[in-house]
C-alpha cells in the first residue's frame, strides 16, 4: 500500500469537496481534471445559480470565500459536485474561514494488517476510526487512543496520511472540524470489538478491491483519505 501527503486545504461541506489551492498549484492541475465552469471572482459576482458541476473559482478574496461558504451551508445545491478555490492570498482566505467557525481538532487512522485495512460500519455508513482530541492531547496520541477505544485494536503509527476539514452546526454554533489521519500498523487485534455506544455495528478487515463497493456507501471525505493512503490522490503543490 502507498500513501501521499497533500498540502492543500480540503474542506467537505455537506459531503462535497472544496479544495483551496494557491495560484502556482492551480497552474499544475492535471489535464485529466476538467471543469464545467470557470469563474473569475474579479470579473464576475458569485451567485447561487453558478454553483453547478465541477467549478474552478479564480482570484478569490476572503470575502469571496465567506460568501461561497454561506451559499454552501444555507442553500440546497443538488447539481454541485466539487470546487477548486484559487485565492490571491491563500493564507488570508484560510484565516478568514477559521474566524467564522470554531475549530475542533480530531484524529483518526487507517489501520492495516496483511494488505488489508480496517473499516467500520457506523450509523448506516462505512467509516474509519476517529475522534476528538482530549484537552492538551497531541494528534498522534489521540489517533492511537481512538482506534483502540472504537475497535479494540492496538496499533502503532507509521506515517501521517493527510488532513481533512469539514463543517457542521452544533447548538447554533458553526464548527470547522480538522482531522489528522495516520497510517497505523496493527499490533494486536485479538480483542477487536466494535464500540457499540458509539454506534459502531461491525468491524471488517478488507483489501482495497473488497472495500471499493462498500465505500460507495460512505462519506466523500473517507474515500478521499483512503485515496490519499493508496496514492490515488495527487499532491499538486
Amino acid at each position: 500500500m502507498f500513501y501521499c501527503f497533500t498540502t492543500r486545504m480540503i474542506i467537505f461541506i455537506k459531503d462535497r469537496p472544496i479544495r483551496i489551492i494557491n495560484e502556482k498549484a492551480a497552474q499544475k492541475l492535471p489535464h485529466r481534471i476538467t471543469f464545467d465552469k470557470i469563474i473569475d471572482a474579479h470579473l464576475e459576482m458569485l451567485k447561487v445559480g453558478s454553483l453547478k458541476g465541477h467549478l474552478l473559482i479564480l482570484n478569490a478574496t476572503p470575502i469571496t470565500a465567506e460568501k461561497l461558504f454561506h451559499f454552501l451551508n444555507n442553500f440546497d445545491l443538488p447539481d454541485l459536485q466539487s470546487i477548486y478555490l484559487v485565492p490571491k492570498d491563500k493564507e488570508a482566505v484560510e484565516k478568514r474561514l477559521k474566524k467564522i467557525y470554531s475549530v475542533v481538532k480530531a484524529a483518526g487512522g487507517i489501520v492495516t494488517k496483511d494488505n488489508q485495512f480496517l473499516l467500520m460500519f457506523r450509523r448506516g455508513v462505512w467509516d474509519l476510526p476517529k475522534g476528538k482530541l482530549d484537552p492538551n492531547e497531541k494528534s498522534k496520541k489521540a489517533a492511537v487512543r481512538e482506534v483502540e477505544e472504537e475497535t479494540g485494536v492496538k496499533a502503532e503509527i507509521v506515517e501521517k496520511v493527510c488532513t481533512t476539514w469539514h463543517t457542521y452546526t452544533q447548538n447554533n454554533q458553526k464548527i470547522l472540524k480538522r482531522t489528522k489521519w495516520y497510517w497505523m500498523r496493527s499490533l494486536d487485534d485479538s480483542k477487536m470489538k466494535p464500540q457499540q455506544d458509539e454506534g459502531i455495528e461491525q468491524l471488517v478487515w478488507m483489501t482495497d478491491a473488497e472495500a471499493r463497493p462498500h465505500l460507495v456507501k460512505s462519506f466523500s471525505s473517507i474515500r478521499y483519505v483512503i485515496d490519499c493512503f493508496l496514492g490515488q490522490e495527487v499532491d499538486i503543490e
